[in-house]
């Protein structure tokens, strides 16, 4: 249990820890790799040391920097190479579903049998959009409880490359083909119906696979097709900063009166900015500093309070913003006006059911909001009174609400705040850090106006 009821402008700059949907495709791709690959930036959290350790069982060496734990090196075993000491051999993917969805697809082609689950979130979310493909790919793959859901065992057989039309607009579906794909007898296409984040298309270039993807500009229907593989070669990886974890940031800094944050490198891919364009069209005060042109572009951000209003949020843009989306959420409840969020049913199938985590936390304080079956509508506006918070042990749910209560009348009281060490174990230290950088200005400032006075009292 955590009691926030932290109040004023917040100043300073941070940053953020890396992208963790790069951490987890760096050392999943390192690790198909023939040679050394050399990660900077790698996000120390939950879920990335999960992907981690589930390659190390497959007896893929992996040295962590001892100075620097985000610094790693890992000596690749080949795309047909891994060897664990078991067959069949136990993986456990914590919390993380981009670990076990993206790795059942590179399992579907090995020699080797794998038992793949989590804890009990993963093993409650919808598996069977991977089971789906990589089936008709010619996996030998099975839930073990009969429900569609993780742990499930994979028999690994030759695939073969097939045309997979995806009902919904995902990247853990996308990659898990597009990994089954690099082991398949032919080409292997996706297509999405409007398109979800690229970093598996941009990986895999770098390390060698040949990618191509094209948007259809009259359906903005998205086409991935991946071509058979005989191997990928090592390839430094920089991990940008998390624009998921600045999210929470680039919030505060917007809805905290008085406030001005600089967030340095965070990533920007296209594919992930969609938080920047929603705030955009709320009024945000948002300069993007210092741009990047690398394989993930990345730049520093500088946000400043802001009078914010309502927006409709929906359609092509929400693959680009779906775990920013509960934060979103506390920004609208901020704004003047209204707020609707659609075609986000994605959400009912996270780490939590996040359209009613958020609804029933802000309505707990004193937010006007209505949950809809693919989003909410929120009326901005209202003061927001302290509450008790339920995460459901969920990080974006408690970083959300710890935002939430930056602004609210009262104590906060987060239920359980140890479920961020999923993705951002440093947050509540780093907006600790902005805190006190406003007190330590606030001293500064009042030390020069006591010594100007008593200059003017000399004289």
């Amino acid at each position: 249990m955590k009691v926030l009821n932290q109040k004023g402008t917040l100043r300073g700059e941070i940053r953020v820890p890396g992208d963790k949907s790069i951490s987890h495709r760096s050392i999943m791709f390192g690790s198909l790799a023939q040679g050394r690959t050399e990660v900077s930036g790698f996000l120390t959290s939950a879920d990335c040391l999960a992907t981690m350790d589930c390659f190390r069982r497959m007896g893929v060496h992996i040295e962590e920097d001892p100075a620097d734990p985000t610094h790693l090196f890992i000596d690749g075993n080949g795309l047909r190479g891994l060897s664990p000491e078991t067959d069949p051999v136990t993986l456990y993917s914590g919390n993380s579903g981009t670990t076990t969805r993206i790795l059942s697809g590179i399992l579907a082609a090995q020699r080797f049998t794998s038992v793949i689950g989590g804890d009990d979130s993963v093993n409650s979310r919808p598996m069977k959009r991977i089971m789906d493909p990589l089936s008709r790919m010619g996996a030998e793959i099975e839930s073990i409880k009969g429900n569609n859901c993780a742990p499930l065992q994979i028999r690994g057989r030759q695939l073969k490359g097939i045309v997979y039309e995806s009902p919904v607009a995902s990247a853990q579906v996308k990659s898990a083909i597009m990994c089954a794909g690099l082991y398949a007898d032919g080409p292997t296409t996706v297509i999405e119906p409007v398109r979800s984040r690229d970093h598996s298309e941009r990986m895999l270039r770098a390390f060698g696979a040949v990618v191509e993807d094209q948007i259809d500009p009259q359906t903005g229907r998205n086409t991935v097709t991946v071509q058979p593989c005989r191997e990928l070669h090592a390839h430094a990886v920089t991990v940008p900063g998390d624009i998921s974890s600045a999210a929470y940031f680039i919030a505060a800094g917007l809805i905290v009166p008085g406030s001005e944050i600089l967030i340095r490198g965070v990533g920007i891919n296209p594919t992930r900015d969609g938080i920047l364009r929603v705030a955009a069209n709320m009024g945000a005060d948002i300069t993007i500093l210092n741009r990047s042109n690398t394989e993930e572009p990345y730049a520093d951000l500088l946000v400043k309070s802001s009078s914010l209003h309502g927006c409709e949020i929906g359609g092509a843009v929400i693959p680009s913003l779906i775990d920013e989306l509960p934060v979103i959420a506390v920004m609208a409840a901020a704004a003047e006006g209204t707020t609707v969020i659609r075609d986000a049913a994605e959400l009912r199938v996270k780490e939590s059911d996040r359209i009613d985590a958020v609804v029933s936390n802000l309505q707990a304080m004193g937010v006007n909001v209505t949950a809809r079956e693919d989003g909410m509508v929120i009326e901005g506006g209202s003061a927001l009174q302290g509450a008790k918070i339920r995460t459901y042990n969920d990080h974006r749910i408690a970083m959300s609400f710890a935002v939430a209560a930056l602004i609210a009348q009262g104590d906060t009281v987060l239920d359980e705040e140890g479920c961020v060490n999923i993705s951002y174990p440093a947050f509540f230290g780093d907006l600790e850090k902005l805190i006190a950088n406003r007190s330590s200005i606030d001293l500064q400032r009042s030390n020069k106006a006591n010594k100007s006075r008593r200059m003017q009292l000399l004289t």
